[in-house]
């Protein structure tokens, strides 16, 4: 099958990723009619740059061609991922009546109803893989010989390449962290003619994703070196995953690999990357642009509001985490309030130690500088009554789109826009000191140091032990809101059992109910099993 380059790269023109030295990528199609992915490269490097930008792009998409929705901005990947990582824990809950929000909160999917998150982060990923793996296609070097392609642009386009490489791996990773076993593809696959790729165990691809990123680290691949070129792929970011995939190594495959997520966060070390003296900046509208917040990420989704726009992301964060009365402009900088999510208050209590709540004032006391950014004005506790009630539980203004410059958002104000220009972090360095030390409590080693740099940013004492428990409350704390959550209580065995409880877990606002192994992963989407008679549905899920 020939992929019609219109559809791959149509949002390019006005969804470019402008931020920094993505700026390069801004380029329009070399041909504005349709055309085919055969015809669309030429000999300079206009085409190749539009092709790398639309696999970007895919991360941010609110495009709903060929996609099963009828909102743009539920089918976006991050907001796909966000949801299905934190609504589905202890984290947060969503106060909208939609079946979809209900189903995630009350952890009550099933295989035979389709949700629209979990089909977002299933198609939204699978999608970026075939545009990958076409773009590697159409970047071979004996395609590029053919056109013409100068000895000088074939270098260029060996990284360009590379930078797919680790996205499609990116991708793949969500597919075997979300759902298991899952259709797997590569550039030399078959293609066209109603091919299906076959369902592929999670060990496998977990092995194929762990090489490919061994490989995109290392000196002879044409990967841009730590830090070059934000916020595209780096070295660093094939680090950061890959730390992360011998992180879950024992969810993925059932054997764990503590040594090498030691060894793989040791080799971020030796890069020049640094914690941000303040954690809230890490989270503002200007953290691209402010140098010590962006010295903290390894890869990181490009937001816009001119140029990369979209209702998913950090726009979803800011405007649906608060109502119109909340003022949010002066909160989040954002000038909507979508009243969508909210943190039940055992969450934050049991995490950040906070006390003295006062409903009325909206004061309360705490020393943790990450627990600073709760709204509990006007807010009641939450109940078994008031799951769809926005005001009960803990509004969170983590993100704002104010810049670091502006404290108090006053003088923002007057700028401020709905749509976020708010970078999202998708690996950070917070992150890899939190690996590095779970790495150590099982594979021998000290992570005190790391620990201790969180622990002195966040105001508060360093632990005087590094365990299960501290590591669980602690990326509760450092990674809140960040898309962690589910994937860290699985790792754990917390996810399913009744004796880690929270607020409406299984239906139940007790939350001490078991919900089954089997929702450790989520079903295949309802809607591929009906257009892929090669699927087969997850076990414990209604369907094939």
């Amino acid at each position: 099958m020939k992929m019609n380059i219109k559809n791959i790269l149509s949002a390019v023109a006005a969804s470019v990723m402008l931020t920094a030295c993505i700026g390069d990528l801004n380029t329009l199609p070399l041909n504005p009619t349709d055309v085919t992915s055969e015809t669309a490269y030429g000999a300079d490097e206009a085409g190749y740059l539009s092709g790398l930008t639309k696999l970007y792009f895919q991360i941010i998409s609110n495009d709903t061609q060929d996609l099963k929705v009828t909102d743009g901005g539920a089918s976006e990947f991050i907001r796909g991922l966000w949801s299905t990582q934190e609504v589905t824990t202890d984290a947060a809950k969503n106060a909208w009546p939609d079946a979809w929000v209900n189903d995630l909160n009350k952890n009550t999917w099933r295989g035979d109803v389709l949700n629209d998150a979990v089909y977002a982060v299933y198609v939204r990923s699978l999608q970026g893989v075939a545009y990958i793996n076409e773009y590697l296609r159409q970047t071979a070097d004996e395609k590029l010989s053919q056109r013409g392609v100068s000895e000088e642009l074939k270098v260029k386009i060996q990284g360009f390449r590379a930078e797919a490489r680790f996205l499609r791996a990116y991708f793949y990773w969500a597919l075997v962290d979300s759902f298991g076993n899952v259709p797997f593809s590569t550039e030399t696959s078959p293609f066209g003619g109603g091919y299906n790729p076959p369902q592929t165990p999670r060990a496998e691809i977990f092995n194929f994703i762990v090489s490919e990123l061994e490989y995109l680290a290392s000196s002879e691949s044409a990967m841009p070196e730590a830090q070059s070129c934000y916020p595209r792929a780096d070295k660093g970011s094939c680090l950061g995953l890959l730390a992360r995939l011998y992180l879950n190594a024992e969810v993925y495959t059932g054997t764990a690999m503590w040594a090498e997520a030691k060894a793989t966060c040791e080799k971020i070390y030796n890069m020049p990357y640094k914690l941000a003296t303040n954690y809230d900046e890490l989270f503002r509208g200007d953290n691209a642009e402010n140098p010590d917040a962006r010295g903290e990420f390894l890869f990181a989704a490009a937001y816009d509001s001119d140029h990369a726009q979209s209702w998913g992301g950090s726009t979803y964060l800011t405007c649906g985490s608060l109502n119109g009365d909340d003022g949010p402009i002066y909160l989040t900088g954002s000038a909507d309030g979508w009243s969508g999510n909210r943190i039940p208050g055992d969450y934050v209590r049991k995490y950040f130690n906070v006390s003295n709540p006062d409903y009325t004032t909206g004061e309360y006391d705490c020393a943790d500088n990450r627990g600073k950014y709760f709204l509990i004005k006007g807010r009641t506790e939450m109940t078994d009554a008031d799951l769809l009630v926005f005001t009960a539980g803990w509004s969170c203004y983590k993100y704002t789109n104010i810049p670091s410059t502006d404290k108090t958002g006053e003088t923002y104000a007057a700028e401020a826009v709905t749509l976020s220009d708010i970078d999202f972090p998708l690996i950070r360095l917070g992150e890899i000191h939190l690996i590095y030390a779970e790495a150590c409590m099982h594979a021998g080693g000290d992570a005190s140091a790391q620990v201790a740099a969180l622990a002195a940013r966040a105001g508060v004492a360093a632990p005087a032990t590094i365990d299960e428990d501290f590591l669980i409350a602690e990326r509760a704390r450092e990674l809140m809101w960040e898309g962690h959550r589910r994937t860290d209580l699985v790792r754990y065995g917390k996810f399913t059992s009744k004796d880690f409880p929270w607020p409406f877990k299984g239906g139940s606002f007790q939350g001490n109910v078991d919900l089954g192994d089997h929702m450790n992963i989520f079903p295949i989407p309802s809607s591929e099993l009906a257009t892929n008679l090669d699927l087969v549905q997850n076990p414990g899920y209604a369907g094939r």
